[in-house]
């Protein structure tokens, strides 16, 4: 296996899809990333924060072993069926710390591993700083070696626009997140903002910075505060995330009791001075930074969510560090041309 693990090609979110030759586009699975590589019998599985997924899906490692095929490094998206639908919840159930857990939930749902690219082929040979177009191709040929597998997939692409928007529209009904555009004459480029990705609503993956309590007490959960990673490393504060179920609140805040007493936000913090701020609202917990959570948002203004978010789930997959602000630098746009 590589010495040092490798890095996944990120996507940056925009409005539309990009117009003109050369862009290949993808269904945008409602999954983990991962880079799935064989080595003989080692068979490992790399999330995007670079931690092992392979413990948590021992039926993939299973199948994967199983091929004839005894090296090559897939970039693709773990994905558990439930019915007719990709289910994002039975795949978070998978990250548990009991194997038995796990085994008992890979035999209720299997999982699949939904493959876009191949960054090494059967024969060991490196296809990442080839043309997409080329890793394309070896790909195909990968499959069409391949027997019957249950375990693997390929994903399909298109070079037509009017074919991916017809993709668009199908997503966010439980199994596609959105639609992925790849430049057809670039090579991989490991950890860099290389694709584009456009989904159906406005999300962006944020860190847990700390929180507030409702009202007086410390009985009771308020809201979670949101930070972004600035270009400097700093974590500044972006927002906040409000309106669970009570019945939630509980559960949330005994998931951040352990988590207190951390930096918190290190760039711009919650509780300045504003209009609107109030000796209540000042007050706030910081938290270690180890948990990122989707939110859903309508704005930004001045590199932060304009109103209160919507708590879509938590992204146990994602490394706090990997969420940066270049996420809100489409929206953050405008603003900045006004300053």
């Amino acid at each position: 296996m590589p010495g040092s693990k490798p890095l996944s090609m990120e996507a940056r979110q925009e409005r539309e899809l990009p117009r003109g030759a050369g862009w290949q586009f993808e269904p945008k699975w409602d999954g983990f990333r991962c880079l799935a590589m064989r080595d003989g019998e080692k068979v490992e599985l790399l999330g995007r924060s670079g931690k092992s997924l392979s413990g948590y899906f021992p039926d993939v490692v299973a199948g994967l072993r199983a091929l004839k095929a005894r090296r090559f490094t897939l970039d693709g998206e773990l994905v558990v069926p439930v019915g007719k639908v990709l289910s994002f919840e039975a795949l978070q159930m998978r990250l548990h710390p009991a194997a038995s857990r796990v085994a008992t939930l890979a035999a209720k749902h299997p999982a699949r591993l939904v493959a876009f690219d191949l960054l090494r082929t059967a024969r060991g040979v490196d296809m990442g700083g080839k043309p997409l177009a080329e890793r394309r191709a070896a790909l195909e040929v990968f499959f069409d070696d391949l027997e019957s597998n249950a375990v693997l997939r390929l994903s399909p692409t298109t070079t037509r626009r009017a074919k991916a928007e017809t993709w668009l529209k199908r997503a966010g009904g439980g199994e596609l997140d959105g639609v992925v555009a790849k430049r057809l004459d670039e090579p991989y480029r490991a950890g860099e903002r290389a694709m584009v990705k456009v989904k159906t609503l406005r999300s962006a993956d944020c860190v847990v910075g700390g929180f507030r309590y409702a009202g007086t007490g410390k009985t009771k959960l308020g809201s979670l505060l949101l930070g972004l990673y600035d270009n400097a490393g700093k974590l500044d504060h972006v927002g906040f995330v409000s309106g669970f179920p009570d019945k939630e609140r509980t559960a949330i805040l005994k998931k951040l009791k352990p988590l207190r007493g951390g930096p918190g936000f290190t760039g711009d913090a919650p509780g300045g001075p504003s209009r609107w701020a109030t000796e209540r609202s000042a007050r706030w917990e910081p938290l270690k930074t180890k948990l990122v959570v989707e939110v859903e948002y309508d704005h930004v203004t001045g590199d932060r969510f304009r109103h209160a978010t919507r708590f879509l789930r938590w992204r146990p997959d994602k490394a706090p560090r990997q969420c940066t602000m270049e996420q809100l630098e489409m929206e953050a746009r405008p603003a900045r041309l006004m300053k």
